[in-house]
């Protein structure tokens, strides 16, 4: 297969510090560091693989209509793009790391396979998945 693997997603903002905040404080991944691009903007990393990248709309519009690079329409939420997922490992405190910070999350109960979910929303309305696979029994 040509494709190795899922390498990160783009999330354009107007308020590219809260975003970076939310996904820091309240969801846990790293700032880290990233090559001057043109455009404001921060990566998140989850260990060393930069996942979430953060984009001002207004400049990275510019910037990518100057390289002929199609720009998705401003929207609330994700369009056709329904959601994107990650995998954690303490339900309970991603649950009180969410209400610390005001955060209101879904939660659903997979029966019969044990998995546990979180859904909320980012600052600018990018549906999170959370899901939290059973632990190994002691």
């Amino acid at each position: 297969m040509p494709l190795t693997r899922m390498e990160h997603f783009l999330v354009l903002a107007d308020d590219i510090d809260a975003t970076r905040d939310f996904y820091r404080d309240v969801l846990g991944l790293e700032e880290g560091p990233r090559p001057p691009l043109g455009f404001p903007g921060y990566w998140m990393y989850l260990g060393d693989v930069p996942c979430v990248h953060i984009a001002e709309w207004k400049t990275y519009t510019t910037h990518s209509n100057g390289l002929g690079i199609p720009v998705s329409s401003r929207a609330r939420g994700t369009g056709p793009f329904d959601h994107i997922a990650f995998t954690a490992n303490d339900y309970e405190e991603m649950r009180a790391r969410l209400e610390r910070h005001g955060v209101r999350a879904a939660a659903n109960y997979v029966h019969g396979s044990g998995l546990r979910q979180l859904f909320l929303e980012d600052p600018n309305g990018v549906k999170i998945e959370i899901n939290f696979p059973p632990r190994p029994a002691q």
